[in-house]
């Protein structure tokens, strides 16, 4: 026999029919008014039982079964599942792309949201109509939303957002709303953030190894213009801003070219790995010394750049997981901006 369920559905609120079906059900479980194990009613059961149309109910059932709070046995009918989600926080993530940074920063949240939530990680690919795929298909499924925005454009340039992904945004509740990285977004209500400020962050960053740059000549940012992944102009912003303001000759290159023309007390400012592979075998092959004949900063840290000695400008990735974290777990609005810093080894 199904056990009766009382679904109450708040005809003026905004959250879907199916939603608090499933906010519902969930809720007994964790109240311990539904036993694990227990038969639950059948779709047309509670459909009638509510006065709900079925569509509505199979949804609800649907994202229940999704979520592995309930079970369906072939001609018995729906059981709640035996299941550690219940009391959980969801957590949805969602990524532009898949590198080790970004992963770093995902597996500080993961590691910092510990045994109190579970974090679904989605990557889309710095791709518009992929994650507004993904988000329309997850809205009201889980609790808090986690949203790293980059985007590229038509001719692969960065953007920080798009008309149709802020109106995706918006469809999400503030409360359960957190930005991380890059938070130039409209959106109307406050909700909460841990962000880079992408030109401000390098300027200050240069500023901090200006003594030593100063033995150089001329600094040369390479920014890749087109890219897969492509990077916020707002790097470039900042590093002219740096060398207009201390008066340093510089030049902007898309990449490190093969056999460069390396001029002695050059220093080059690399974001992409390859490029940095590139110029440091370069400079080998050519007999000369990092930090004395060219310099180099790189973009973003990794334990690699801390063995080879490379100076790197770099935010704190651990730490934006860790207060992305706190922010969830403290039910927090905040706006924090995360921590860049200037790390000074032996290549410039």
């Amino acid at each position: 026999m199904s056990q009766l369920i009382e679904i109450k559905i708040n005809e003026s609120s905004r959250i879907p029919k199916y939603k608090q079906i499933v906010d519902s059900i969930i809720n007994d479980i964790s109240k311990g008014k539904l036993k694990i194990g227990e038969k639950i009613p059948s779709i047309n059961e509670l459909s009638e039982s509510c006065y709900l149309s079925r569509d509505t109910v199979e949804k609800a059932y649907k994202r229940l079964k999704e979520q592995k709070v309930i079970v369906s046995v072939k001609g018995k009918g729906y059981y709640t599942a035996k299941t550690d989600l219940i009391s959980k926080i969801q957590i949805f993530f969602m990524i532009n792309k898949l590198s080790s940074y970004k992963m770093m920063i995902y597996n500080s949240f993961v590691n910092s949201i510990g045994i109190n939530g579970h974090v679904t990680l989605s990557i889309y690919h710095c791709e518009e109509s992929i994650f507004t795929r993904t988000l329309e298909k997850n809205l009201g499924a889980y609790d808090y939303y986690v949203i790293m925005p980059h985007f590229k454009t038509d001719n692969l340039g960065h953007t920080s957002t798009t008309h149709v992904v802020e109106e995706m945004i918006e469809r999400i509740p503030k409360d359960k709303l957190i930005i991380i990285d890059n938070n130039h977004l409209k959106i109307k209500e406050n909700y909460g953030a841990v962000y880079q400020d992408f030109q401000e962050d390098i300027y200050v960053a240069l500023q901090e190894g200006l003594k030593k740059l100063r033995k150089y000549d001329k600094l040369v940012l390479v920014y890749p213009v087109k890219s897969v992944y492509p990077y916020p102009l707002r790097i470039v912003h900042g590093f002219r801003k740096f060398c207009s303001k201390h008066n340093f000759d510089f030049e902007i290159l898309n990449e490190i070219y093969d056999d460069m023309d390396l001029d002695s007390k050059d220093t080059y400012i690399i974001i992409e790995e390859n490029d940095l592979v590139n110029l440091v075998r370069q400079v080998r092959a050519k007999n000369l010394t990092l930090g004395k004949d060219i310099g180099i900063i790189s973009y973003n840290d990794t334990p690699l750049k801390d063995l080879l000695g490379i100076n790197v400008v770099s935010t704190h990735f651990k730490g934006m997981g860790e207060t992305a974290a706190q922010l969830v777990l403290n039910n927090k609005k905040d706006k924090i901006k995360n921590v860049f810093e200037y790390i000074k080894r032996n290549s410039v």
